[in-house]
């Protein structure tokens, strides 16, 4: 048995922030049926290239395995009615339309509730649906700027162009929540037997998540201090470079700073009368990786790494994101399984990162075909009828 065996998940969402949310719960063994467009299927498809078939893009791939999916038109009443047998079927039912449009379409959570009254109906929206954007469409690069985590980097460089995280980091955020959202609303219903309506709002799941550090002093009423973690804003702590590379160290605490420049032969610019006047303001760690990065290119990546591991200061090699797979713990783990997807042939497929350990290994479901799962589906809500 799955962590989730027997909890069936109706997925409307598209593109990531749902997708990825649903992922994670088809991961622990839910049933995630995965509505999609006729002929076109979801725009997480065409996320990477898709040989030779388009719609089975190398993203598409991880985001929407162990899934099943059915294409319906909700505009279609023969399809609508399909949905709502579905949703009579499922203890979830999640979705990212605009609220407006779920309910011309007949689905909003008043009328799932008349379907199956313990329903937990999740709505992923853009934004909060009781302030002033509710109806603004929302996309990584939208949130990215609403929350101002465009104004990062340049804190950073001194380049005052806004520049966006090269991640769809906002999207992955809000499924995390989405899924965390999803598995406590069921703990409600195992306790209680009732459903509910859940909002997962990106804006607010996105600043909740860079602002935990991130308001720093403004956090404060009034503010003692801007908005911006120092620490990471820092433009000198920044990977080190050594002979034949680069290498991420971390002097963390006080103990280990002191390691740290005695193994690099600076132990003097901790007596420093500069440095004590700077680490009296709580502004000395620029000084601290100023100096890391002046001693660094005496020794290979190699060698350094030998030495730290020897005195426990943490470090790690600057990886490129091409070579990751080979990574020699990942390799150890098996956390890249090569696998064959009978429709796309051979890929790399992450496995999931949590161990339980009531967990049962199991081979993960392949990322479907639009709509191939439809027959067996409507076969199945066929036969619950009969």
């Amino acid at each position: 048995m799955t962590m989730l065996d027997g909890i069936r998940i109706v997925d409307l969402t598209t593109v990531i922030f749902g997708p990825y949310a649903t992922q994670m719960l088809a991961d622990l063994g839910a049933e995630v049926i995965k509505v999609e467009t006729p002929g076109i299927g979801d725009v997480s498809r065409y996320l990477g290239s898709g040989i030779p078939d388009p719609t089975m893009g190398s993203i598409h791939l991880t985001v929407n395995r162990g899934k099943r999916s059915i294409a319906l038109d909700l505009k279609n009443p023969d399809d609508a009615a399909v949905l709502r047998d579905l949703i009579a079927t499922a203890d979830v039912f999640f979705h990212n339309i605009r609220g407006k449009a779920i309910a011309r379409l007949g689905f909003d959570y008043e009328a799932c509730k008349a379907i199956r009254p313990d329903i937990i109906y999740v709505h992923g929206t853009g934004f909060g649906q009781d302030g002033p954007y509710a109806d603004l469409q929302a996309y990584d690069d939208v949130i990215q700027a609403a929350t101002g985590t465009t104004s990062l980097l340049p804190r950073v460089d001194g380049d005052p162009r806004p520049r966006y995280l090269p991640s769809l980091i906002a999207d992955k955020i809000a499924g995390q929540f989405g899924a965390q959202a999803i598995l406590a609303a069921l703990v409600h219903k195992l306790r209680t037997g009732d459903g509910q309506e859940v909002e997962v709002p990106m804006f607010e799941c996105f600043a909740a998540f860079m602002l935990t550090e991130h308001l720093r002093d403004a956090t404060l009423d009034p503010a003692i201090g801007p908005a911006g973690y120092p620490r990471q804003l820092d433009p000198t702590r920044q990977p080190f470079p050594t002979i034949d590379g680069y290498i991420a160290i971390v002097p963390y605490t006080v103990e280990s700073t002191g390691r740290l420049m005695a193994l690099l032969g600076s132990e003097t610019l901790l007596t420093d009368p500069a440095f004590e006047a700077a680490k009296a303001e709580g502004k000395h760690m620029h000084l601290v990786y100023s100096e890391i990065a002046r001693k660094t290119p005496a020794k290979t990546t190699g060698e350094w790494l030998t030495l730290f591991a020897e005195n426990d200061i943490p470090a790690m090699s600057v990886r490129d994101l091409q070579d990751i797979k080979d990574d020699p713990h990942f390799v150890a783990t098996g956390f890249f399984r090569r696998r064959q997807h009978p429709q796309v042939g051979g890929f790399h497929e992450m496995q999931p990162p949590v161990k339980y350990g009531a967990g049962v290994p199991r081979d993960l479901g392949f990322a479907p075909a639009v709509g191939g799962d439809g027959d067996a589906i409507r076969a199945e809500l066929a036969a619950g009828k009969g």
